[in-house]
């Protein structure tokens, strides 16, 4: 842990940003998983904060009036902290939100049976979710995506209330944590209708003491696109030493790996162009693959600089902020906004991995070469032979060189 802090702070130097983590010591439950945090591992990934989140109750409940919108947020709605966020970004939600997908899964609770759970079930079909589980008090749902679960659950909620029955909401990321988050809601306020959900590591909910209104909130939409902007880094050089149609071929397995696997509709592309853009339904989605296309045109030779925003001039400007986490060469960034800050991954070049390998597998190995050196030279300097320092310097590279 302590050995992990110093190659943070040294790498903080290097970059002249804040590294957040080197790596991932995510804990992997099933093989998808596994292949995420094998590959995070093997290229010494970085999670670097570019530009601080400010990260508080205020700007979580402002951000969801954003997503959410006028279309479904009345105003005589009230804001919940059960959980505190931390004020810092969570490597290991992000990480676990790139892999598996935001929180969709959505748990409705009547407080007392009621005919209409058969009318939100419909309701739910209609939103294009998927009905998992359904009783006469309960219903378990998969959403296509967080806020389209808060965004129906608001509509649930009213027309529950309207019938004079009370509704419990939660989404999360499994049915289980659904449910769980309505438990915590419950032990928090009661049987007050209202929905739960987390974000940035805390919890909290959108409430509704009195039948929801048909006033909305007054706020200008905000762009709920996810663009994500592709560009060679280098592609003369890389052409100059690889040729074209290697340039080519990396590209259009790109586009066709985004265009097949991804939900991602591609915008902009030419066959034997260096860049592209394509809009994502959701910021994960997009963050996975850019992850995935970064390590794929890596392992061909290529750099890639990718940026995800809610505009492809957004999506642009943020891959071209990529050029600011550099040591000395070129390497794979992806640049992504997260709260009302910036971050990004940075997968060092070979020559950095390298290192940082031998380093961790030998750091037993670099102690005692320091101390042989430390002392041996100290020995020669109080007898009057510096000339032992030097030797012992060369027995130890002799050694260092034999290990590695």
């Amino acid at each position: 842990m302590a050995f992990n802090n110093l190659m943070k702070r040294l790498f903080s130097q290097l970059l002249h940003k804040r590294v957040i983590s080197i790596g991932t010591s995510y804990f992997a439950t099933n093989e998808l998983e596994t292949d995420y945090v094998s590959l995070i591992n093997l290229t010494k990934t970085m999670l670097v904060e570019i530009k601080p989140a400010e990260i508080n109750s205020k700007t979580i409940f402002a951000n969801l009036e954003q997503e959410i919108d006028q279309r479904d947020l009345p105003q005589n709605r009230k804001f919940i902290e059960i959980k505190p966020a931390e004020d810092e970004v969570n490597e290991f939600a992000l990480l676990s939100n790139i892999i598996m997908g935001n929180d969709r899964y959505l748990y409705v609770e009547l407080f007392k049976p009621s005919p209409i759970m058969e009318t939100f079930a419909q309701m739910i079909l209609k939103a294009n979710g998927e009905i998992i589980e359904k009783g006469k008090t309960e219903l378990v749902s998969r959403m296509p995506s967080k806020k389209e679960g808060i965004r129906v659950a608001i509509r649930l909620i009213s027309l529950g209330m309207e019938h004079g029955c009370n509704v419990r909401a939660a989404v999360g990321m499994t049915g289980a944590a659904s449910i769980e988050r309505a438990i915590d809601m419950n032990m928090e306020i009661g049987p007050t209708s209202g929905v739960g959900f987390t974000k940035l590591g805390g919890e909290y909910g959108v409430i509704f003491e009195t039948i929801p209104t048909l006033e909305r909130v007054d706020l200008t939409p905000m762009q709920i696109d996810n663009f994500m902007y592709i560009d060679a880094k280098d592609s003369t050089g890389f052409i100059s030493k690889y040729g074209k149609d290697k340039l080519i071929e990396i590209m259009n397995d790109i586009n066709a790996y985004i265009a097949n696997e991804s939900e991602g509709k591609i915008e902009g592309y030419r066959v034997g162009g260096d860049d592209l853009i394509i809009n994502f339904p959701n910021k994960e989605i997009a963050l996975k693959t850019g992850l995935d296309c970064a390590w794929y045109a890596m392992n061909n030779g290529l750099n890639l600089r990718v940026g995800i925003g809610k505009s492809r001039r957004e999506a642009g400007e943020n891959a071209h902020l990529s050029d600011q986490l550099k040591i000395y060469d070129d390497t794979p960034v992806i640049v992504f906004d997260l709260a009302n800050g910036k971050y990004g991954y940075y997968i060092p070049s070979e020559f950095t991995r390298s290192a940082l390998d031998f380093i961790t597998n030998k750091s037993s190995l670099l102690i005692g070469v320091f101390l042989f050196v430390f002392i041996v030279t100290m020995i020669g300097w109080n007898t009057g032979n510096a000339w032992l320092g030097f030797v012992a310097l060369l027995f130890a590279l002799l050694v260092v060189t034999i290990a590695s």
